[in-house]
């Protein structure tokens, strides 16, 4: 079900917050292009329910970019098939730029290979207009387990055979945990949950023996002493949590599934609007205080033009091809 969330605040000056977004890009725009947009309130979609780690992210950038708009910022979660149905809403949606979609283009890509029919060709459907972090999903387990790293996961996970499980609630997820399974010759099942939050109590009973989970929710219950991350799934440690090695230092190396969220819109929106949006974004990601919140919840801060970021998406929908082919995922549908 969809839940629309208004964020308010007292309103900035249009014009100053015009200016700052074309300087954010190098942009130039008309008076009447910066007057003409936005002319209405603007949809943030996020593609999982209220609370869930994408869902603080989404938040975030709609309380920060509702003042540089100068319009309120309705975030709009729509959760479903891994992210298909917000997908789908969005290239759909008027590219007039009061639809964007604040998602990871990394999850885009990977489910053009994890469903047989994808609802649309993402490539070709959406535009990015500002990238926003780098990060990477965690294979985690409960605090009170016996395994205290990865490599003391995979001995038991081995033992275990068929009879091990995993906790899974999105793509990014299933194909870390798959690809580990593949590389270090596990057979854990999954078990897949609507949000991370539905693993919890399936961890802490032993009915899942481990996780594989975005940052957002890993770091937050990790904080609270909810769960303990065993590794990362970056070739090189996070800059923003270093403390924590990566799967190769756990024993299983050949794993580098660099995740991205953005800002996308729907293909055919126009560039200037494409632009003042990849300014607001922009300027919110290079902050002092964005870059805090972006590496408090696991990422690392990435800014790129539009062009950069339509590349990346491009090339993640062909890397991640190969990724779903060496991970022995069956599409679904």
């Amino acid at each position: 079900m969809e839940k629309m969330v208004r964020v308010t605040r007292r309103t900035f000056n249009m014009g100053l917050t015009a200016a700052l977004g074309g300087a954010a890009t190098g942009a130039v725009r008309s008076p009447a292009m910066a007057q003409a947009y936005p002319s209405q309130d603007i949809r943030f979609v996020c593609a999982f329910p209220p609370g869930s780690g994408s869902d603080v992210i989404v938040r975030y950038y709609a309380e920060k970019v509702r003042p540089l708009a100068g319009r309120t910022i309705v975030v709009d979660n729509r959760p479903g098939a891994g992210g298909n149905l917000a997908t789908e809403y969005v290239s759909r949606a008027k590219p007039d730029g009061h639809t964007i979609y604040v998602h990871t283009g990394s999850s885009v890509s990977a489910n053009m290979h994890t469903f047989k029919k994808p609802p649309v060709d993402a490539g070709k459907a959406l535009q990015v207009a500002a990238t926003i972090n780098k990060q990477a999903f965690m294979i985690v387990v409960h605090p009170d387990s016996p395994h205290k790293t990865l490599q003391d996961l995979t001995k038991a996970m081995k033992a275990k055979g068929d009879k091990a499980t995993y906790a899974a609630s999105a793509t990014s997820g299933k194909v870390l945990a798959e690809l580990y399974k593949s590389i270090a010759g596990l057979q854990a099942v999954e078990v897949n949950y609507r949000m991370a939050q539905d693993s919890l109590n399936d961890l802490a009973t032993g009915a899942a023996d481990f996780g594989s989970h975005d940052p957002q929710f890993a770091l937050a219950q990790a904080g609270q002493g909810r769960l303990r991350i065993l590794a990362v799934a970056t070739a090189d440690r996070l800059q923003s949590q270093p403390q924590l090695p990566t799967m190769a230092e756990g024993g299983v190396p050949g794993i580098d599934l660099v995740g991205w969220f953005a800002a996308m819109v729907p293909a055919g929106t126009p560039r200037p609007i494409v632009n003042q949006i990849a300014g607001w974004f922009n300027q919110v990601t290079g902050s002092a205080e964005g870059k805090e919140f972006l590496n408090k919840f696991g990422g690392d801060p990435y800014i790129s033009t539009p062009e950069e970021g339509q590349a990346r998406l491009l090339k993640d929908i062909q890397s991640w091809g190969d990724y779903v082919r060496i991970a022995r995922i069956e599409p679904q549908g």
